[in-house]
């Protein structure tokens, strides 16, 4: 039988994937960005419900997967306090500047993870040579990587998501994901995986187009990295004084 993990961003969905007989959940926040780190409060009410695995996304922002020595101590903080909450397992990944695999760092994300299973996740499918860093992943440890064959969907990769199958050879666990349906699922099982990964959600309107948006279209691009400036700070200090 094929697993079906489900990608929930919010509590609803964590109880929906367990109700609807979803075997795991990877459980994170903020989906239109490719998700993030969940909450300590999502986390604990999540892990305490749930009778079924929890992996949890280790993602301190949004953007690229090259991170400061800061963002790479909150990544370790936050694998703590997921171990210390009882999750079974850890999804994460750290890329150099030219999008290759940062193993050091990588390694180290594992070691803190054990005894937990660790997933490398869709970074993967920034990487330059793909086969190249399964192989890498491999030699790491890592107990599967989440990708969509490096295209736009799973779908469109399946032809790249079968030959990484092939190369993977039961040392690593190849975890489908990326537009998967219900129109499509059938295809990855019969294609011989044995897992996929879906959020399989569905948009429910919850408010009236609202007066004043709460959304910002220019924080939506995956070349920027939003931070608050230290000039334009002190600016409007000065400004009130």
């Amino acid at each position: 039988m094929m697993k079906l993990e489900i990608c929930a961003s919010n509590y609803q969905s964590a109880i929906n994937a367990q109700t609807a007989g979803a075997h795991r959940i990877e459980l994170c926040a903020e989906l239109a960005v490719g998700g993030l780190t969940p909450s300590y409060g999502l986390l604990k009410q999540v892990i305490e419900v749930l009778n079924i695995p929890v992996f949890v996304l280790i993602r301190p922002r949004s953007g690229n997967f090259t991170y400061s020595s800061d963002e790479f101590n909150i990544m370790k903080h936050d694998i703590a306090l997921c171990k210390n909450l009882g999750c079974d397992g850890i999804v994460s990944g750290v890329l150099k500047e030219d999008n290759t695999i940062d193993i050091e760092r990588t390694k180290q994300l594992i070691k803190w993870s054990r005894p937990l299973d660790f997933t490398f996740h869709r970074a993967y499918d920034w990487t330059p040579n793909p086969f190249e860093a399964l192989q890498q992943l491999i030699d790491l440890g890592v107990e599967r990587v989440l990708t969509s064959g490096q295209d736009n969907s799973a779908e469109e990769g399946l032809s790249n998501l079968i030959e990484l199958q092939k190369m993977a050879n039961k040392n690593i666990i190849i975890l489908p994901g990326g537009g998967i349906t219900i129109e499509n699922a059938k295809l990855f099982k019969d294609a011989g995986f044995n897992e996929i990964h879906a959020s399989a959600t569905t948009l429910h309107k919850v408010n009236q187009s609202p007066n004043i948006s709460m959304n910002s279209l220019k924080f939506f691009d995956e070349t920027i990295e939003v931070v608050s400036d230290i000039n334009k700070i002190k600016g409007i200090l000065n400004s009130c004084l």
